[in-house]
């Protein structure tokens, strides 16, 4: 599917539930691997054993012991990026959310922006997800040119001093990264916990 086919717009009020679903299943296909990613690094391997050990002094079972710090981690960190990217953010300043449709009404990818935190920071990504039935046709880069448009036409009506987007990216998913870094990217950072990074930050001059 060629680029050319698709059209962005901004979301329905019934396209919400199917939006939601997207952006659940988005969060899934990397939630696992970020876990991983987080929990075998040293000093989190550390901490899971130090838990252990201490829990072992409470419970009967060896087995349990060792399992559940292991177990709340991942919980924690699943609902964590949940939290953050498996809804929908309210409407902002830069409008939307958007949506990628195809053809006459297939919703295949949606987008949400908002401003920075302070000025001259530009405008964020604050979700982007394709259809796992939509990957790899353009849909993506189809969404990200829409929200470098937006970005830019926010920019110029805000009077800010440059035009700049903020795209934040879970360490796992590479193909993202790899995206973005074909667009003219630039990893500038991001967040995480324990001195590793779990979100990276992808910035762009416009």
């Amino acid at each position: 599917m060629a680029p050319s086919h698709l059209s962005v717009r901004e979301m329905r009020e019934d396209e919400k539930p199917l939006v939601l679903e997207m952006l659940k299943a988005g969060v899934k296909d990397t939630e696992n691997r970020v876990a991983l990613h987080a929990l075998t690094r040293p000093p989190a391997l550390l901490l899971l054993a130090a838990a252990s050990s201490g829990l072992r002094f409470v419970l009967a079972s060896f087995a349990l012991a060792l399992l559940l710090p292991v177990f709340l981690a991942v919980a924690a960190l699943k609902l964590g990026l949940r939290a953050r990217w498996g809804s929908l953010p309210p409407p902002g300043g830069l409008g939307g959310p958007w949506v990628a449709v195809r053809g006459s009404g297939d919703v295949c990818g949606v987008l949400a922006l908002a401003p920075g935190t302070n000025a001259g920071d530009g405008a964020r990504v604050t979700r982007l997800s394709v259809s796992r039935w939509h990957r790899r046709r353009g849909v993506g880069r189809r969404l990200l040119a829409f929200a470098e448009a937006r970005a830019r036409a926010w920019a110029g009506g805000m009077g800010e001093p440059r035009a700049r987007l903020v795209v934040p990216v879970a360490v796992a998913a590479w193909g993202v990264a790899g995206m973005l870094e074909g667009c003219g990217y630039q990893a500038e950072g991001g967040w995480g916990c324990l001195g590793y990074t779990l979100v990276r930050e992808f910035s762009k001059d416009l």
